[in-house]
């Protein structure tokens, strides 16, 4: 039973993928996602149930649009891959529960801002207004009214923290160097997360921006690196992994 589970969410995430990858395209650029059919993006073609089929279409078509021959961004298709594979250990690491629903609500919104923020580099204020109320509801229903409070607090703190290292980095380089997205996303952590924790995501975040930030510059001379993704990766793994404060100090007395 256990792995018919699994395969459903792999399934789930497949299909979730596909249509994350079309709000983090078009939400950027104001267009329908709900109720607009999905084109092929070079010939502009309406695109059919068969052409849509998450993963399989796409490699059935071996990359290519059916109509024009012409090749297929594939980045939907990592994606709808990454969702199928990240909703499968969701449940694998969570099982039917609150945190379950969590997981999934961190996935959407890594998959979907990512795909947004790599894009147009722009994270939507839409997206972060729709997740903080989702992880809100859910955490009235896990920890009551107060402990919601206190979650709400938290995301306040980890603002006004990520607030400062912009001030801050501003003033040392003398250029803007965060995304007001990404101050405002710190706020959706704390919702979740302990500000120590939130501090952790900051750090594993800059960790895995440096080096694809250094070969950007020396490859491309591209000074500007979407900073959301890298932030939002270290959020899933700090979720997914259960780090949790105790974890934390016992660690820095070990040092």
């Amino acid at each position: 039973m256990e792995t018919l589970y699994l395969i459903t969410f792999f399934i789930l995430g497949l299909l979730m993928g596909s249509f994350f990858t079309v709000v983090g395209t078009r939400l950027p650029n104001h267009e329908n996602f709900l109720n607009s059919r999905s084109y092929c993006d070079r010939c502009h073609h309406k695109l059919t149930l068969l052409d849509m089929v998450p993963l399989i279409s796409f490699l059935l078509l071996r990359g290519r649009c059916r109509y024009c021959k012409g090749k297929i961004d594939a980045l939907s298709s990592y994606m709808e891959f990454f969702t199928g594979v990240l909703f499968a250990l969701a449940y694998f690491a969570f099982g039917f529960s609150y945190d379950l629903l969590i997981a999934l609500g961190i996935v959407s919104m890594l998959i979907i801002i990512s795909v947004s923020d790599l894009s147009y580099y722009i994270i939507p204020d839409e997206l972060l207004i729709f997740f903080s109320g989702y992880f809100l509801i859910i955490k009235v229903l896990q920890v009551g009214i107060i402990g919601t409070v206190i979650c709400f607090l938290s995301g306040i703190v980890l603002f006004t923290i990520m607030y400062g290292i912009m001030l801050l980095g501003n003033f040392v380089f003398k250029k803007e160097t965060l995304g007001g997205g990404d101050i405002k996303m710190m706020f959706v952590f704390g919702l979740i997360l302990h500000p120590l924790l939130g501090l952790i995501v900051i750090f594993i975040g800059s960790i895995l921006a440096l080096p694809v930030s250094l070969l950007l510059l020396v490859k491309k001379h591209e000074r500007l690196v979407p900073f959301g993704p890298f932030l939002l990766i270290a959020f899933t793994f700090v979720y997914f992994t259960g780090i949790n404060v105790p974890n934390i100090i016992e660690f820095i007395k070990l040092l």
